[in-house]
């Protein structure tokens, strides 16, 4: 019975251990795409406090075209997610 809990306390590690993996995985790749889509839409000089609506249409199609080819690559290296 001793093996039994050894076991599902080694297996509930590895699930945590995947999952904050996973959890790295999704911050890196958010960060990308939000370092990538901010540098090429956005204005160095800042001249409102908002987006105007050339910028909100390009982080539109950034973040779009950011999913597709990053799920592309992924499909493409046979993975189920795409990469970092």
């Amino acid at each position: 019975m001793a093996s039994n809990n050894t076991a599902s306390a080694l297996e509930k590690e590895q699930i945590f251990g995947l999952a904050e993996k996973e959890m790295e995985y999704r911050v890196e790749l958010f960060n990308k795409l939000t370092h990538t889509c901010f540098n090429k839409c956005i204005e160095k000089k800042y001249k409102e406090s908002e987006l105007n609506m050339s910028e909100n249409s390009c982080i539109d199609r950034c973040v779009s075209k950011y999913w597709q080819v990053t799920n592309l690559v992924g499909q493409l290296l046979g993975t189920n997610r795409p990469p970092v």
